[in-house]
């Protein structure tokens, strides 16, 4: 099995920044990524490759997000993205955002742990509907 594809295992890295080009650029120069230009349906979100391993996504913040600095999210590869939430309320995290589903990707939330740290948790199959 693919790591990425385990339970609790990292499987997703994304920069949310202002400057989405800008980055592109930087991390291209710096780690030899290949960054694509952004496809029409994903307004202005790129995928950053090395070969035919894709291993980023660099975006700007969501349409009507309070300002914040730029920042490094991760994506934890849970089986069930709802009963994650569950288990990490129960355990004292908090709920940022909750389930929602990724069309063609899976079932993600955004949670934050009892000292502070932000992450995201990704379920890479759709629940069955």
């Amino acid at each position: 099995m693919d790591a990425y594809k385990t339970h609790g295992a990292f499987s997703w890295n994304e920069l949310t920044t202002s400057d989405p080009a800008g980055a592109a650029q930087f991390y291209s120069q710096l780690f030899g990524w290949q960054v694509k230009d952004p496809l029409p349906a994903m307004g202005d979100y790129r995928v950053a490759s090395i070969g035919s391993d894709m291993v980023a996504g660099i975006m700007p913040p969501p349409p009507g997000t309070p300002p914040m600095p730029p920042h490094w999210g991760c994506y934890i590869t849970v089986d069930n993205a709802d009963q994650a939430v569950d288990k990490a309320v129960a355990l004292g995290g908090k709920l940022l955002m909750p389930p929602m589903d990724v069309p063609t990707v899976g079932r993600m939330a955004v949670l934050q742990d009892p000292q502070g740290a932000v992450f995201n948790v990704m379920q890479y199959e759709a629940p069955a509907a």
